[in-house]
């Protein structure tokens, strides 16, 4: 009787403790994150991203000529992060374009003589796909030119490299990571009650814990969705200025103003 006394005594402090919203043990760091934020009304923990950020791939195989940036350093627009040798497409091309002035031609002169009924209509229609065909072939061989040089899409500062020079690389290869680190955004996520008085240009003091240092910001966009397994929503931040010392990846708390 004492021994099934314990187990029921047990059970019921179970249940209470369940009712009284104490968190189980087995809790990941995101959601304690969330209970916590829950608790104290206003705040929310974020992260700073870039608005602009990429892999580059590689789009042909080939062996690597130069690499001119490192980690770290800064781009712009259009600059050669990655040059491949490219003398085996340069001369595909030659040849791809030889081929389509040879076949273009070939169909000119037979549109000719197909007005002095010279040329069967199904010589001249052969003739046009032929072109068409060495066409298609040489804007294939223009792009693998074009794959030879990797330009920045924007600019920015390297994340990753990858590759080195000398290197042999394939299609589909991991080469750099970038980011433009002139325009970064704050990803926060609020409990779904916030809807309650959360609104687009809501202003907020955003806490970056590398730094220890507050920066005033703006809500920029609020998440299309609540998540119904945690019950919140994502929202979008702006700082008012871009603070010079703040880096992507770093994150902080939001402190809403009342």
């Amino acid at each position: 009787m004492r021994h099934r006394w314990h187990s029921s005594t047990v059970a019921a402090l179970l249940l209470t403790a369940t009712a009284m919203g104490v968190p189980a043990t087995g809790w990941s760091k995101g959601d304690r994150l969330i209970q916590q934020g829950a608790k104290e009304p206003g705040v929310a923990r974020g992260i700073v991203k870039a608005v602009s950020q990429a892999v580059l791939y590689a789009q042909i195989q080939g062996r690597v000529n130069q690499v001119p940036y490192k980690e770290g350093q800064r781009f712009v627009k259009g600059a050669t992060l990655v040059q491949l040798e490219c003398d085996k497409y340069q001369a595909e091309l030659a040849a791809a374009a030889a081929e389509h002035e040879g076949k273009s031609k070939t169909f000119q002169n037979n549109k000719e003589l197909a007005k002095l009924n010279a040329v069967s209509t199904l010589d001249l229609e052969v003739s046009e796909a032929d072109a068409q065909k060495a066409g298609a072939a040489r804007r294939i061989a223009e792009i693998n030119v074009r794959g030879c040089h990797l330009a920045a899409p924007f600019g920015g500062r390297i994340v990753d490299v990858m590759v080195h020079e000398h290197e042999n690389v394939f299609p589909n290869d991991k080469l750099l990571s970038v980011l433009d680190d002139t325009s970064l955004e704050i990803e926060l996520v609020l409990p779904s009650m916030a809807l309650t008085w959360l609104k687009r240009q809501a202003r907020f003091t955003f806490i970056v814990d590398e730094t220890g240092k507050g920066y005033s910001a703006k809500v920029k966009e609020i998440g299309a969705a609540v998540d119904a397994a945690s019950q919140t929503v994502k929202v979008t931040g702006v700082f008012d200025t871009l603070p010079k010392n703040v880096l992507s990846g770093m994150s902080g708390s939001a402190q809403f103003v009342e």
